[in-house]
């Protein structure tokens, strides 16, 4: 069909509320955030299924983060007409800790939080899962996503066998530059110390996303470090903040100020940055030298929810690569569906080997994940990174 496809549709609902009001992780949040929550088990905390005799679920997802036409949801709205389930779409998850919050009372204390599907981001979803707060899917009820799930993706540290989780789109954390005002960056270590680079960069407030990078620049694995490699991380942080090379760590809400120039560079996530290239040819992705954080926002069924099969029916109706790839034309992520890409040759052939939608295993190669840490590890290094960089 050719041409941009539904792309610019999200592009133009972007402007429209504008950039960064979109931002994903608030750091005065995270320093704000602290309780670990009570663990529980599926022993402890038993779970009902009634989807048979109700056809309905209750989803939360992040905000523009399925395909729209006005008010319209078309690929939700085929997927009623197919099943007979009724879905009630909500956009309540705006920040992995705030929705944490939010419902960690009624998880911990064994009670419904009246949603069937939850979409958490690795680290939280891992730190769910940790709590007992996830109930445990069933493969076999969802063939697509047993056959269709991308390699990379198939077996994550906190959730080697994918029983609790199933990936709804994914993402890269790289830099992004525009090219009208600097020449190409290649290296994190160049963003951190490049003199005409100094004061017009950003970086941003998601601790794994920023931490992990500085981790490896100062040698150590990010998915696996010590308390006195994440020390020596955090000094380099501290470094090059005191430098004033960073003019402000952010949300995503660099999009605006990278577009006019008045950042030059920033660290970046990938789909953010295929939205501004619609209008801006200029801004540039680059995977840094030493490697590029992959993560996933992911589907979880809660505890106590009451529609688990109707749930798993829905996960596995995305993971038909003809509605993966409609999806993933309107989000602009990575999409988890092996054969999207052929079928998005049928709807928006801009698309077909993008690397920031498609990635090849090449591209992926230096692709690295933040650890899953231990609640009060992670509680403890939030708090030290936000205030290294005064959050």
């Amino acid at each position: 069909m050719g041409g941009r496809g539904v792309g610019p549709s999200r592009r133009s609902v972007l402007r429209g509320v504008g950039y960064g009001a979109m931002g994903l992780a608030s750091a005065n949040f995270l320093a704000a955030c602290g309780t670990s929550g009570t663990k529980q088990s599926a022993d402890t905390c038993e779970s009902k299924d009634i989807s048979d005799t109700e056809k309905k679920l209750v989803f939360s997802n992040w905000p523009l983060y399925i395909d729209e036409k006005g008010k319209r949801l078309p690929t939700l709205e085929d997927f009623e007409k197919q099943s007979g389930i009724d879905v009630t779409y909500n956009t309540d998850v705006n920040d992995n800790n705030q929705f944490f919050a939010k419902v960690r009372n009624q998880l911990g204390a064994c009670e419904s939080i009246d949603r069937d599907i939850i979409v958490l981001t690795d680290w939280m979803a891992a730190r769910m899962i940790g709590l007992g707060w996830i109930q445990e899917l069933d493969m076999s009820e969802m063939p697509n996503v047993e056959a269709n799930m991308v390699d990379s993706l198939r077996s994550p540290s906190w959730d080697s066998e994918r029983k609790h989780s199933v990936p709804w789109q994914s993402g890269l954390t790289g830099i992004a530059y525009n090219s009208k005002y600097t020449g190409e960056i290649s290296s994190w270590e160049e963003l951190c110390t490049r003199a005409d680079l100094k004061g017009k960069v950003s970086m941003l407030s998601e601790m794994g996303d920023t931490m992990g990078f500085f981790l490896k620049t100062t040698g150590a694995d990010p998915e696996d470090f010590t308390e006195d490699e994440w020390a020596t991380a955090l000094d380099r942080l501290k470094e090059v903040v005191d430098s004033g090379q960073v003019r402000r760590f952010t949300g995503n809400d660099y999009t605006g100020p990278l577009n006019k120039g008045d950042l030059v560079a920033a660290e970046a996530w990938s789909g953010d940055v295929i939205i501004m290239q619609y209008d801006n040819p200029d801004i540039k992705f680059v995977v840094p030298d030493e490697g590029v954080s992959l993560w996933s926002d992911n589907m979880m069924v809660p505890n106590k929810a009451d529609h688990r099969a109707n749930a798993m029916k829905l996960m596995d109706y995305y993971y038909d690569p003809e509605i993966a790839a409609r999806l993933a034309a309107w989000v602009n992520y990575i999409c988890p569906v092996q054969g999207a890409e052929e079928e998005m040759a049928k709807i928006d052939d801009s698309l077909v080997g993008n690397p920031l939608i498609f990635p090849t295993q090449d591209d992926l190669s230096t692709a690295f994940q933040f650890a899953n840490l231990d609640t009060k590890v992670r509680e403890q290094y939030d708090k030290e990174f936000n205030q290294v960089i005064g959050a």
